[in-house]
């Protein structure tokens, strides 16, 4: 269908004007659309309130549910036609539709189920309670596939791949190559390439829509399809998946077992979601969560997955005022050192989580491997020394313009702790993060509280240590 013309069912929208609504001919999803729906909804108002939700696409019919109190989300929910409820479950945040779900009769959940890709279909059966997915499965119409889906974890390739794809044999012509696709179009969403494979069910190669529609039809799809394909295996972590559709551009990527069996295929429109997943559990495993917290959850489930890192947080702090107690006798004889102790935890602070980003980020991207550890702390460690010198610099020339205390010692001191905090804190952001992949955890957690405050232990004990060394 051409792009100027999508189908209803699709989640795609082409962007509007600037000066118009975000979309053009979509109902806009705002606190006014969800108040007036409440309304109607709470008025039993049904066929106004389909009438108004026919104007939406499934993505969007999600968040109005996510943003209805819990009983109107329920109650439009099981007012939405099956094959409309089944594409809005596809779009939905794994809590709010197991809340959604927790009430239906076991027929609707089947009906539901089974308007779905096998994909969405296993997510939707992992998020019912176990006795009500053992209760549904057997009578779904893809159950065999389901059940194999389902030994796999979450995010794997095997987790989150489909089993419908467009399979053809290498001795067929690109007309009946052609026809195949046709017949296969009910059953297969978005079809970007059609798989060739032998009669065991191995990988032999790839096709595009483009060569297909392109070729002669009497050639044969043997002497045309991409014998040099890019495939993955059904254990691989979803994130490795990201990285290989990204780095080779791919629509598409097929899953085969060990002996090269077709097993199933991940789509881009997948791929998009593991790339924002894993953005979201970085940047909170950067900020000392879970990475698993989500916007609908309840208080307690927050304050569980949160308060483990503060307790770390609490104990790291206790163990800095620790370091500031060792060296009271210092800090007596030169009271103007109190003054930059958050000047030395700051910057170590910093130094630390600059060089820890780069070496996360490149580790995520395959960009940077184990064996550039030694490579990438070099070239952090000289990094460290110039800004070490420039901000030892402008700070000690401030302390000898405003003549702090004993200004020659106050300046020795400061300038020597800056390089040596710099020096530290970058080489622990950016070995850290290489010790994290080698031990099999995530390298963003490299940059939560128990590094910084680790730093930050670290930063006064030098500090104080060339204190006492100096003024002692």
């Amino acid at each position: 269908m051409p792009a100027s013309d999508p189908s209803p069912s699709s989640s795609s929208r082409s962007p509007a004007a600037s000066d118009g609504p975000p979309y053009s001919g979509l109902l806009e999803v705002d606190e006014s659309v969800v108040d007036d729906i409440a309304t109607l909804l709470t008025e039993r108002q049904r066929g106004m309130v389909l009438n108004l939700v026919a104007d939406l696409y499934p993505a969007d019919v999600a968040l109005l549910l996510r943003r209805l109190p819990d009983a109107e989300a329920g109650r439009l929910f099981r007012w939405l036609p099956p094959e409309m409820g089944a594409d809005v479950l596809a779009e939905m945040e794994d809590a709010v539709r197991a809340a959604l779900l927790d009430d239906l009769r076991p027929d609707t959940l089947i009906d539901l189920i089974d308007a779905l890709d096998t994909d969405d279909a296993a997510d939707v059966l992992a998020d019912l309670p176990d006795r009500v997915a053992l209760e549904v499965l057997p009578d779904l119409e893809d159950a065999a596939d389901l059940t194999e889906l389902l030994e796999y974890g979450e995010e794997t390739a095997g987790g989150i791949m489909a089993r419908e794809y467009v399979a053809l044999a290498p001795d067929q012509t690109l007309q009946e190559a052609t026809e195949a696709v046709r017949r296969s179009a009910a059953d297969v969403d978005d079809v970007y390439t059609a798989y060739v494979v032998d009669e065991a069910g191995t990988l032999l190669g790839t096709l595009s829509l483009k060569q297909l529609l392109l070729s002669a039809g009497a050639v044969k799809v043997r002497d045309v399809m991409d014998a040099d394909f890019i495939s993955v295996a059904p254990r691989v972590d979803q994130e490795e998946v990201g990285r290989v559709v990204q780095r080779y551009d791919l629509v598409s990527v097929p899953v085969v077992n060990d002996t090269g069996r077709m097993m199933g295929r991940i789509t881009i429109d997948d791929v998009v979601d593991v790339i924002r997943d894993e953005a979201e559990e970085d940047m909170q495993l950067m900020s000392g969560l879970t990475g698993e917290e989500e916007t609908v959850d309840s208080a307690v489930q927050v304050s569980r997955g949160r308060l483990p890192w503060l307790i770390v947080g609490l104990v790291g702090s206790g163990l800095s005022g620790t370091v500031i107690g060792a060296f009271e006798a210092t800090l007596q004889q030169a009271v103007v050192l109190a003054t930059f102790i958050p000047v030395v935890t700051a910057m170590g602070g910093n130094a630390a989580v600059q060089s820890a980003a780069i070496a996360v980020q490149g580790l995520g991207a395959g960009e940077l491997w184990l064996s550039d550890a030694f490579k990438r702390i070099g070239k952090e460690m000289l990094v460290a020394l110039l800004n070490g010198v420039v901000v030892a610099g402008l700070l000690c020339g401030t302390v000898a313009l405003l003549g702090m205390g004993d200004v020659t010692m106050l300046v020795a001191t400061l300038s020597l702790t800056m390089l040596s905090v710099s020096l530290v804190a970058t080489t622990n952001g950016a070995l850290i993060p290489f010790l994290l992949t080698w031990l099999g955890v995530d390298p963003a957690s490299a940059m939560g509280p128990f590094v910084t405050t680790l730093n930050d232990i670290m930063g006064l004990a030098i500090y104080f240590l060339i204190a006492t060394a100096l003024y002692l």
